[in-house]
């Protein structure tokens, strides 16, 4: 996998989000009204669209995204996809990286939820009929609060998307679940998230937050190289509130770059904002004292683990800097 330096100057949600767009994750481009020039799918991949002069395949230019033929009647051209699960959309990025001459000079987004039945509801606007540039990135908040299972991309007329990304939060009916069977409430895909962290200049701190071990150094997170005393540090909000039980630190494929040392402290946190967290977090009991970390591998602490009772977040710090690529915390949910 081919990440890039992440830019610091990107809306927040790029950052502290899942992207429920992720195929990784399960989400699917369903059907497209064209997909002539280049499959629907391939605008869902998860790693940076790219550009590969003289590459021809036999529909024309190989482009890295979603591309129609150009419209030669009335209408417009669409793209449903399918979310990795049930989420409240925070943000996207519509993504012409490569696209110049044949991007889209508009776009809108459209959401709806599928229930347990399947029967659609009607399609809601989330995002207006917004204009285009070529080769660029489009960030836009969403402010919506509905949760939302589809999204669905209208470009008009017609033309490329490199990328889509649908930044949000997933949603989770926690009735009914066991309050005895161990959880991992910093599992992405049960609604934990990122909080806020001091340096992300290699690698996204919620990337610790996916599901499956990291591909290689660039699935994980990774801060610049630390020339003042201190650590750092990333805050996550638990998907549920629960009693933290074991810990997993992996540093797969950190190697020369992987922190020496890590600790958690955890609070049960109620009101404030989440911006306030980040000096409260500082005086946090400990949830596991100092450890020593080795390269590429799996740390499993149990024994080590604190009995703090209900937490609801937690502030993992590596010291004093460098690259994790996954952070597990298992734990029973609250009665």
């Amino acid at each position: 996998m081919t990440l890039p330096i992440l830019d610091p100057s990107t809306p927040e949600f790029t950052r502290r989000y899942t992207n429920l767009a992720d195929p990784r994750l399960g989400a699917q481009a369903l059907e497209a009204s064209d997909d002539f020039f280049a499959p629907k799918d391939r605008m869902l991949n998860p790693e940076p669209p790219v550009f590969i002069p003289g590459k021809y395949d036999k529909y024309g230019k190989w482009m890295d995204g979603w591309e129609t033929r150009r419209k030669r009647v009335n209408g417009y051209d669409w793209c449903v996809v399918k979310l990795s699960q049930l989420g409240i959309i925070k943000g996207l990025d519509i993504d012409t990286s490569h696209f110049t001459g044949n991007f889209p000079p508009a776009a809108s987004i459209e959401a709806m939820s599928l229930g347990d039945d399947t029967s659609p509801q009607a399609w809601t606007e989330i995002v207006p009929s917004t204009l285009l540039q070529g080769n660029s990135h489009h960030y836009v908040t969403v402010s919506d609060p509905t949760p939302y299972t589809h999204v669905r991309i209208n470009i008009y007329p017609d033309g490329g998307i490199a990328r889509l990304r649908v930044y949000g939060q997933p949603q989770i009916d926690w009735t009914g679940a066991s309050r005895t069977e161990q959880l991992d409430l910093a599992a992405m895909q049960n609604g934990a998230y990122l909080v806020a962290a001091n340096n992300q200049h290699f690698g996204a701190a919620s990337t610790i937050l996916m599901p499956g071990r990291g591909v290689d150094m660039g699935d994980g997170w990774e801060t610049r190289r630390r020339r003042k005393p201190g650590n750092d540090w990333a805050i996550i909000a638990l998907a549920h509130p629960g009693m933290i039980k074991r810990i997993e630190v992996d540093t797969a494929h950190f190697k020369g770059n992987f922190p020496d040392r890590c600790s958690i402290q955890g609070a049960y946190v109620t009101g404030g904002t989440d911006s306030s967290l980040v000096t409260q977090s500082m005086f946090w009991p400990i949830l596991l004292d100092e450890q020593k970390l080795q390269m590429d591998q799996q740390h499993y602490f149990e024994s080590e683990v604190a009995a703090l009772g209900l937490i609801t977040h937690v502030r993992f710090n590596i010291i004093p800097d460098g690259g994790v690529s996954r952070l597990r915390l298992w734990g029973t949910l609250a009665s």
